[in-house]
């Protein structure tokens, strides 16, 4: 269920016209919780649409390519420029239609921001949230930032104290150990077709 959150947050923060790379990490965080679920209760019956929607709207504000290395870890240095290629691609591909799985099952969260501070650098900070499912526990969520020259990005989650990147690194590394950099990049896109075709929500 915390890997389903952490999705669903990622969602949440992203899929407003309204918030930029220009604007602070909390007013983006706030602009965006409020509306979202709007957006996708009104495209519901269309699946497409919200794929499209969600791709649009967090490209501009995640760090796809910082996210994937962190995940990937040290094993990113050894990857060929063409497996790094590869690896950001299914990564991408795999956030935003598990994105679409999580929202389907928490379509009903709320968001409710608590704050920012400064992250472990100074070009780094982390907003704090609470997600709140009917008739559940507010789940604590901390986005963290980096200052780009293209703005504000998204390249982290915590979930309940579990990083999102930490997470997959895990997982990744003991595919990588076992299979190898094209292992990793076989079993991404396999779980991209399970989840286009609704077999899986890993």
């Amino acid at each position: 269920m915390k890997r389903f959150i952490a999705w669903l947050c990622l969602a949440l923060m992203p899929l407003s016209a309204l918030a930029a790379p220009a604007d602070p990490p909390e007013q983006i965080v706030r602009k965006v919780s409020d509306d979202v679920l709007g957006i996708i209760k009104s495209n519901e019956k269309d699946p497409l649409k919200v794929r499209d929607l969600v791709d649009l709207r967090v490209a501009p504000l995640a760090d796809y390519t910082r996210m994937t290395a962190l995940a990937v870890g040290r094993h990113w240095r050894t990857a060929t420029p063409e497996q790094q290629q590869a690896l950001t691609r299914e990564f991408r591909t795999m956030l935003v239609r598990t994105y679409l799985s999580a929202l389907t099952v928490y379509k009903n969260a709320q968001v409710e921001v608590k704050g920012a501070r400064p992250g472990s650098l100074p070009d780094e900070q982390s907003v704090r949230t609470e997600v709140s499912l009917p008739g559940q526990k507010p789940i604590p969520v901390d986005f963290s930032f980096e200052k780009t020259g293209q703005g504000w990005k998204v390249f982290d989650i915590s979930v309940d104290g579990i990083s999102f990147i930490v997470n997959n690194r895990n997982q990744f590394s003991a595919v990588i150990r076992k299979d190898g950099i094209d292992g990793l990049i076989r079993l991404l896109s396999e779980r991209n077709s399970a989840l286009k075709s609704g077999t899986t929500s890993k």
